[in-house]
């Protein structure tokens, strides 16, 4: 018998295999269905009216039916894992995330991404990889387009250092670039069939919403959602990939779970158009209850007709904080698992 080859599989990319300006085109190019929307719709408890019916999307301007702008960044997302995290320690963050064109059932999605940023850590045998990605659909238009960072293995710690280069991002995207979708029009909005009434200008910079309810995380589920969007990061799957032995859940679960949370509150933040920062501060496993509230930042009026945005910040927790504590003395107080601060676009 002849001994095993690993010549034609792929063991991934570790940290001094990237060099700042490389660009890459990932594989296999993702075709979304209606199953994805109701595999999502039963993976997360979303109950956004856009997302959920056809009859409210084109009342709207939204026909053909759109799925939820998650589901896209989600297969989008999972093309650049073989490429970029399948090594990784930790996805650590995104910045400059904007959705344009919206993902219907029968969109073909392709992913490419360009390296922006190295910088090796301290401890010699990991480095922090910045990657600028951009999906796009079978007819080239843009879908979405993100900056993320990611800390990855060395393949060995006695390889050099390369020059460091930390991209500058910018800490939000500006309501005037945010990407209104084509023929969205809230003037004629159905608050009954949305679940809620408040509009713009019902809610106040700095006011805070408990989302109230919590789901709690299983094995199964996280795998069958990482799974879905094709990510193949062994942390997710395999328990000899971590020395403590768990499966850590794909930090997109925990969005797309924090996101559905937070319809109790803000049912009318209808469409995500843009995720401005995003931290994932703690590692979430099957066990774990997430909660989630939210911090509206920022609003304003945009040009479409009846249409207006909210800047939030969606925090996660592991278990309920009815204190609704981020931070103390500079630093994430425990059980936070996710700081994200995004744009939806919501009725005024």
């Amino acid at each position: 018998m002849s001994a095993m080859s690993a010549a034609k599989t792929n063991a991934g990319n570790f940290f001094e295999d990237f060099a700042v300006g490389q660009v890459i085109d990932h594989a296999t190019p993702r075709t979304v269905t209606e199953g994805d929307r109701a595999l999502y719709g039963a993976l997360y408890p979303t109950r956004f009216a856009v997302g959920s019916s056809a009859e409210f999307a084109a009342s709207v301007g939204l026909a053909p039916h759109p799925v939820e702008e998650l589901v896209g960044f989600h297969v989008a997302f999972g093309k650049t894992v073989p490429d970029v995290s399948l090594n990784a320690v930790a996805n650590l963050g995104y910045a400059e995330c904007r959705f344009h064109v919206p993902v219907v059932p029968g969109d073909t999605l392709r992913t490419r991404s360009e390296v922006i940023g190295l910088k090796q850590n301290s401890n010699g045998r990991t480095g922090v990889v910045w990657v600028r990605s951009t999906a796009t659909n079978q007819r080239g238009e843009v879908v979405v387009d993100w900056a993320r960072w990611v800390m990855v293995h060395k393949r060995s710690a006695d390889s050099p250092a390369p020059e460091t280069v930390v991209p500058e991002l910018a800490p939000v995207v500006a309501a005037e670039d945010l990407v209104v979708p084509s023929g969205l029009d809230f003037t004629a909005y159905d608050v009954a069939a949305a679940g809620a009434p408040h509009r713009l200008g019902d809610y106040e910079v700095g006011e805070r919403i408990d989302h109230v309810d919590g789901v709690t995380l299983t094995d199964a589920e996280h795998m069958m959602a990482t799974r879905l969007w094709q990510n193949t990061a062994k942390v997710h799957f395999d328990t000899g990939a971590r020395p403590d032995g768990r499966r850590l859940v794909y930090g997109g679960h925990v969005i797309s779970l924090a996101r559905a949370l937070s319809f109790n509150g803000l049912a009318n933040a209808q469409l995500v158009a843009a995720i401005n920062a995003g931290a994932h501060v703690a590692p979430a496993f099957a066990g774990d209850t997430v909660h989630a509230w939210s911090e509206v930042l920022d609003a304003a009026a945009l040009d479409a007709p009846g249409v207006g945005a909210l800047r939030l910040r969606l925090v996660a927790t592991r278990g309920r904080d009815e204190s609704m504590t981020l931070r103390e003395e500079g630093a994430y107080v425990d059980g936070v698992l996710l700081d994200l601060d995004y744009w939806a676009l919501v009725p005024r």
